[in-house]
């Protein structure tokens, strides 16, 4: 699964690593199955059949890139040779600024000489819509995760407003953060894009998919098994990814002074390693805490997906501490002097402004009552399926996952 060298010194992406990494890897388990950006998407539909159902298209969709992706780098190789196919250093550093090599002008280049032009303007508009629509959802998603998961156990009693502004800020933080990271993307895996997000995704995505599998399956998992798990796995993780950063890849010609210990297993098969080795540690402190009882496990796992009875939730407390923090202090505005009124006055016209440009509305919604809260805990999402178009889309998840385990082994 490694890159197989074509000639002395010439490397090309092996389809088996496409395959493995977007069809069935730990990649594919985190970016399709556990981040926020398509979980969000699957909470939004109407039963458990359609979010079978998109995420079977989704997953078809996803065995066209070994056509649209590692095809059209070869056919580029072979039609500009002295370009994209460069072997000498400093022919690839004049033509694409890398030393290793200029696959990642393979596509473009494709694109702007074969293509006719109206269609490069169209392939352009595909591609800028494809990143802004990607960059929409993973924004979206960190600030979610940021404001609803962090500041509020940070500031129970933030309402509404409070939450958007921070989530927009926060936004803006990680915009910050990732122009920062350009050149660490630019000295990483020597430039070669693609093996950077494979590299990255080896490092970070095992821990994560190996806690969800465990947690949705195995019931004596809990809360410290899962925490130390992640904390384990991102240190085994960030031990493996600084040092290469750090080093540098290397080349043919210029191999790299990273200690063999440390980088002489392949990205792909040290994600193997970890993702078991981060189960391993999930297990074993789990099973040395008290276990959850199975009241606070209803519809979470997968052995008590189909139960009646009614969940408690483990966090209540808290959630009742800040739904009350919430109260107390809408209460306490509603305690305004007149001289303040006054001052408000004053300023309104400033304020409304600045709220019109950042989207954002004075009026809150009012804080839910304890006997709506409750009300709504008591109903239970119906997990049921119709059973003809629950075999229909059993059968064809059966396929999808056939036709791709063919197509990794046939390619690797």
């Amino acid at each position: 699964m490694s890159n197989r060298s074509v000639s002395k010194h010439v490397t090309i992406n092996n389809p088996a690593d496409i395959t493995f990494y977007e069809v069935g890897g730990y990649g594919g388990s985190y970016d399709w199955g556990l981040a926020m950006v398509i979980v969000q998407r699957c909470l939004a539909a109407r039963s458990l059949t359609h979010v079978k159902a998109g995420c079977i298209l989704c997953g078809n969709l996803k065995l066209l890139p070994m056509f649209l992706m590692v095809f059209p780098g070869m056919i580029s190789r072979v039609l500009y040779p002295e370009e994209v196919g460069c072997v000498e250093p400093s022919i690839c550093k004049e033509v694409c600024g890398t030393a290793v090599g200029c696959s990642n002008i393979a596509y473009p280049k494709l694109v702007v000489s074969v293509m006719p032009t109206g269609l490069r303007g169209l392939m352009l508009a595909v591609m800028l819509a494809a990143l802004m629509s990607s960059l929409a959802s993973i924004f979206n998603s960190s600030s979610t995760l940021f404001t609803m998961d962090i500041w509020t156990r940070i500031r129970p009693q933030a309402r509404d407003k409070e939450l958007m502004i921070v989530g927009r800020v926060w936004i803006l933080c990680i915009i910050a953060i990732s122009i920062c990271w350009i050149p660490v993307v630019q000295a990483a895996q020597s430039g070669q894009l693609f093996d950077y997000i494979q590299s990255v995704t080896s490092y970070l995505a095992p821990p994560i998919a190996a806690v969800f599998f465990l947690a949705i399956f195995v019931k004596r998992v809990n809360e410290s098994g899962a925490f130390w798990g992640l904390m384990g796995g991102l240190v085994m993780g960030l031990c493996r990814m600084v040092p290469e950063f750090a080093y540098g890849s290397g080349s043919c010609l210029f191999p790299s002074e990273c200690p063999t210990l440390i980088c002489g297993v392949h990205y792909l098969y040290f994600a193997v390693l970890l993702f078991f080795c981060t189960a391993i540690l999930v297990l074993f402190i789990s099973n040395n805490t008290p276990p959850i009882e199975d009241k606070h496990l209803h519809h979470l796992v997968f052995t008590l997906r189909h139960s009646k009875e009614e969940r408690v939730d483990l966090d209540w407390e808290e959630e009742e501490r800040g739904r009350k923090a919430r109260r107390e202090a809408e209460e306490k505005k509603k305690v305004v002097s007149e001289e303040d009124q006054i001052e408000r006055g004053d300023r309104s016209i400033t304020m409304k402004i600045i709220g019109w440009f950042c989207g954002i509305n004075d009026t809150q919604a009012p804080e839910p009552t304890e006997e709506e809260v409750n009300e709504a805990s008591k109903q239970l999402p119906d997990i049921s399926e119709d059973p003809l178009w629950k075999y229909l889309v059993n059968a064809n998840a059966l396929i999808m996952m056939s036709v791709a385990v063919y197509f990794w082994g046939y390619y690797a």
